[in-house]
């Protein structure tokens, strides 16, 4: 058995198993249709590669050569309809389509040409190479390429449709691609090629598989930070990212405040009005801090009816404002189910990151300032003095009247 018909077994059986793998993650995520069309293109894959090694079967092998072609583009189809799902990005189906009914037309015919045509060869693998730049295409167009992972796999398509483009050149530079189809196998450019294959398929499922698996465990992730009613972060998600977002300030050298907030006499409106009301404020509420809030904010849900926000770049003075907008827009806000002459209002602490502190201090702070507002009547704003006690209300006035 020639080198290239060990590589040819080997590749069908990794085709297999990718394809396999990429089946057990759609099985997984049902509702997703990436990883099917995955799965598909890699069993494609093994079609193809199969049906390579029964060639030197056939005494007649142009139907052959043009069914393998057709089916190792529709691999290569099926992998990018896989990226356009899992990127957001509408399938270019109707256009590959065509390009592989062209394709297949076109390699029937330029069999008519020498077999160690130029000509011949390229129309063999540039279709190839073109389906991989379509990939590299549909990701870099994609608004949901920002991780490293997607970069890495946007250069190995790139790295993928080069090497498909150059190896008439190599099958030049080594011989041909032997005298017939059936010597294709025994000839060196057959080992270089389905080598290259290798590396490459494996590369590009590797990556796909590991793209797959991070986006799950972030969603994972995202659901067990996430509270269900508020759709806010609960508290310990928020912890955690506000404890990220705090060092990343600190790193920085900017402020970073944390606002802290209470709904009033939320246990009168659940049983006075029912917790289907109560809900519906809270979802009110959470939506003012959703809507409020910049990208680069952290909110969530941390108690029944106790929400925060932490706010980097943002100082004492401006976060009292945020504080101060939230409260007035949210009480002046009906609230479907309870009587139009009925408001919900809501008590605020506002405190500032000082140095030396940790988020726990900062949240300990915050807290006793939302204390302060609730023994000064409710639906208001109290600030925190700082830990050596010096912070005074005419001061902060002052520093909020210069924002």
């Amino acid at each position: 058995m020639s080198g290239a018909n060990f590589i040819l077994l080997i590749n069908v059986s990794v085709a297999g198993l990718l394809a396999a793998s990429f089946m057990a993650v759609a099985l997984h995520e049902a509702g997703r249709a990436s990883p099917r069309w995955l799965a598909f293109g890699y069993l494609l894959g093994m079609v193809y590669f199969a049906i390579e090694f029964s060639i030197p079967a056939f005494d007649n092998a142009r139907p052959v050569v043009v069914v393998a072609f057709a089916v190792f583009l529709g691999a290569t189809i099926a992998f990018n309809g896989g990226l356009a799902h899992k990127y957001g990005v509408a399938p270019p189906w109707t256009p590959m389509l065509f390009f592989l009914v062209a394709t297949s037309v076109a390699v029937y015919f330029v069999q008519d040409l020498p077999r160690q045509s130029l000509v011949r060869m390229m129309a063999y693998q540039l279709p190839y190479a073109v389906m991989q730049f379509i990939g590299l295409a549909i990701v870099w167009s994609s608004k949901q390429r920002h991780a490293r992972l997607d970069r890495i796999l946007m250069a190995v398509l790139a790295a993928s449709g080069v090497q498909f483009a150059s190896k008439p050149f190599i099958a030049h530079a080594l011989g041909g691609w032997g005298a017939n189809p059936q010597a294709y196998l025994q000839s060196s450019y057959a080992l270089v090629s389905q080598s290259l294959g290798t590396v490459f398929g494996l590369a590009l499922a590797l990556l796909m598989l590991a793209i797959l698996v991070r986006d799950l465990l972030a969603e994972v992730t995202s659901k067990s930070e996430t509270d269900t009613l508020s759709r806010l972060l609960n508290r310990g998600g928020f912890t955690r990212r506000a404890e990220l977002a705090v060092l990343g300030a600190v790193r920085q050298g900017v402020p970073v405040a944390l606002v802290i907030a209470d709904l009033d006499h939320f246990k009168s409106v659940n049983d006075s009005f029912g917790h289907a009301s109560g809900d519906r404020v809270i979802e009110t509420f959470a939506g003012f801090l959703r809507e409020a809030a910049a990208g680069h904010h952290v909110s969530g849900r941390i108690g029944g009816e106790e929400f925060a926000i932490i706010l980097p770049g943002t100082n004492l003075a401006a976060a009292r404002l945020f504080a101060e907008g939230t409260r007035s827009a949210f009480s002046a806000l009906p609230i479907d189910g309870l009587p139009a002459d009925n408001r919900c209002t809501a008590s605020f602490g506002v405190a500032e990151l000082h140095p030396s502190e940790a988020f726990a201090d900062l949240m300990r702070r915050a807290d006793q300032a939302l204390y302060q507002a609730k023994n000064a009547g409710r639906d208001c704003v109290r600030v925190s003095a700082g830990p050596d006690g010096n912070w005074s209300s005419a001061g902060i006035e002052a520093e909020a009247r210069r924002v």
